[in-house]
């Protein structure tokens, strides 16, 4: 049911700064019924060990989270950037391994991932209003992971990894490469600004997952 995560020392220092702000967010999305995809966070808490031999004090700090393939059947599982670079792995075909964001193309070429108007509609709602709060946040490199249920036709959908900051270094390598300063090329930077990140998760996020043609889609293309 639940997910512990352990953070780094620079994991630490930006849920820190990002918490009050992501509390804020989801109290709006719970009492004012907004939609949001954004993995829940249940709390944060510091572990603590003592060794009885030694007496030194072992310390850990983690993230209590909502596991969003709790009870779920997964056929597939991706992690999904919306970059095409490097966002290849080879498909081990064992259980639970996880797909990224050019797995998920060669996927729906053989089988493309229909969902109903009212389901895109609030999909594409939560993603616009997630992205947009992360980017005003400065948060980039978060993810939206996707578990198919191929057998009863269903996807489970969630944001997660979304606690790291672009930070000045971050920005000083994205200039950089920018720039060519560095590689003597022109190339699309690996690390972009939370707001190009933003734009470009957006916009992958709907090609991967399209409206299914009804009734009315259908008839409207027969009388026009």
């Amino acid at each position: 049911r639940l997910v512990i995560k352990e953070l780094s020392n620079a994991e630490l220092d930006s849920f820190v700064k990002f918490a009050p702000s992501y509390f804020e967010y989801m109290a709006q999305a719970l009492f004012h019924d907004l939609p949001t995809v954004i993995a829940k966070i249940f709390g944060f808490y510091q572990i603590q060990i003592k060794n009885p031999i030694n007496g030194k004090n072992f310390k850990m700090d983690v993230l209590i989270m909502e596991n969003l393939f709790y009870d779920r059947k997964t056929s597939r599982i991706f992690d999904l950037k919306g970059s095409m670079r490097n966002r290849h792995v080879e498909k081990t075909g064992k259980e639970n391994e996880v797909l990224l964001d050019e797995n998920m193309v060669e996927y729906i070429y053989e089988s493309p991932l229909f969902v109903r108007e009212y389901d895109k509609k609030l999909l594409r709602a939560s993603l616009w209003n997630d992205t947009l709060f992360l980017a005003k946040m400065n948060v980039m490199d978060y993810s939206l992971v996707i578990g198919i249920d191929e057998e009863n036709k269903n996807l489970t959908v969630g944001i997660i990894d979304c606690i790291r900051t672009f930070t000045w270094d971050k920005k000083l390598e994205s200039w950089v490469k920018e720039k060519g300063l560095v590689g003597g090329g022109t190339k699309e930077p690996t690390v972009v600004t939370p707001r190009q990140y933003k734009n470009r998760f957006r916009e992958a996020m709907d090609r991967y997952i399209l409206i299914v043609p009804d009734c009315w889609y259908q008839g409207s293309n027969t009388h026009g």
